[in-house]
């Protein structure tokens, strides 16, 4: 499991070191609520391909290895003849996650995804520009409409229902296509002791 303070933990040691992230998935949902309203066994981001290399670095030498590489990972040379992957999983001792999908920006100041499956994709300058709080702390993350549409062309398992609720009533954006709002959506957070 990946606590609010090891999101943010991993998130700043990242950023110090110069590298950008985008903060999506569970977590970039809870950041731009603003709170943590789920568990999360994982922290998602999305990077600049050059950057991966650097990343793979700076984690190796704070003990996290990789776990595996998602399905639609493809591989990519850099300019000095390095194969780098665009889609992976590192874990740590603690068995904390970071998912890790790779972009690279256009002509426009577009980014597209380096992965496999993501033709015709791109994210502009506003999708990547949501800005969220973990613990009270900044982080980037992708826009809310950004990550409403991530929730498109997949069954959405339940544990997700309370995510696309909670973005819909704090911004207004439209549900994924093919989604059925709630009746009552959850509440944001539960408090210990069960309220």
């Amino acid at each position: 499991m990946v606590a609010a303070h090891d999101a943010l933990n991993m998130y700043q040691l990242i950023t110090s070191h110069g590298i950008r992230l985008w903060i999506c998935g569970g977590w970039g949902v809870d950041a731009l609520l603003g709170q943590e309203t789920r568990p999360h066994h994982d922290l998602d981001v999305l990077m600049l391909l050059g950057d991966v290399t650097r990343l793979r670095r700076l984690l190796a030498r704070h003990g996290c290895r990789l776990k595996e590489y998602w399905e639609e990972n493809r591989w990519v040379t850099d300019g000095a003849g390095k194969r780098i992957a665009t889609a992976f999983v590192l874990w740590d001792a603690q068995e904390r996650e970071l998912d890790v999908h790779a972009l690279h920006l256009n002509t426009e100041g577009n980014s597209i995804p380096d992965w496999e499956n993501s033709e015709g994709f791109i994210f502009t300058p506003e999708d990547l520009g949501g800005e969220g709080l973990i613990t009270g702390e900044p982080v980037a993350c992708l826009s809310a409409a950004m990550q409403m549409h991530a929730y498109s062309g997949y069954q959405i398992p339940e544990k997700q229902f309370g995510d696309i609720e909670g973005l819909h009533r704090k911004f207004g954006v439209d549900y994924p296509r093919g989604y059925s709002p709630r009746k009552a959506g959850p509440p944001l957070q539960t408090r210990p002791g069960g309220e």
